[in-house]
């Protein structure tokens, strides 16, 4: 691990799952802050553009390609992290396994992709981010999902024609909202945070 003098050393934000949406704007947040993105995709090539950004607003960040499903990945990423960049501080799970089938067309080969990708990928993150954190006494760990994406505006394009309306989830705002539950006091902690857009009826 740096040295906790050296101007290398920084507390570290992983993002698993980090792209053009939440993730991205995730890392962009803490990184003002003074964290170093550890910002991670199956395929690292595509982080360039995050990193860029970052390190162009003056943060640190570090691109790192990784499939979440692979539980010896996942460790070595941990071990890279706390060793070359500094300590976890914050993780968060943000990888997304949408599909659109029925149920009785989802097929057991979709199912277990979406499982590997959406459950096994978020137990193994939240696990080595849990057992770094827990020495300390102190860390966040987020598991959130991937919104005003492709995707979603293929999938959803009635909904998504409201986002000039703030009609759906912000990136930024749901990066604020997370920096801020990050850095709340330990004497009213939030367990479960539901962000909604203000024109969803409840």
């Amino acid at each position: 691990m740096p040295n906790p003098g050296s101007p290398e050393y920084s507390p570290a934000i992983v993002v698993m799952g980090a792209g053009d949406a939440t993730g991205g704007a995730i890392a962009k947040r803490f990184a003002r802050e003074g964290y170093a993105a550890c910002v991670v995709r199956r395929d690292a090539s595509r982080l360039s553009a995050l990193v860029e950004q970052i390190e162009s607003a003056g943060g640190k960040a570090r691109p790192f390609g990784v499939d979440a499903r692979d539980e010896e990945q996942v460790v070595a990423l941990f071990d890279a992290i706390e060793r070359e960049v500094g300590p976890v501080e914050v993780a968060v799970f943000n990888i997304g396994a949408n599909v659109s089938f029925p149920i009785t067309e989802t097929t057991s080969r979709v199912f277990r992709k979406v499982w590997e990708m959406a459950c096994y990928g978020g137990f193994l993150t939240g696990r080595e981010a849990a057992k770094r954190m827990l020495s300390r006494g102190r860390g966040t760990i987020i598991f959130t999902g991937a919104i005003d994406t492709p995707w979603i505006a293929q999938n959803f394009p009635e909904r998504h024609a409201l986002k000039d309306r703030d009609g759906i989830l912000n990136p930024d705002d749901i990066a604020e909202a997370y920096w801020q539950l990050h850095r709340q006091p330990r004497s009213a902690w939030t367990l479960e945070l539901d962000l909604r857009p203000w024109m969803e009826p409840f």
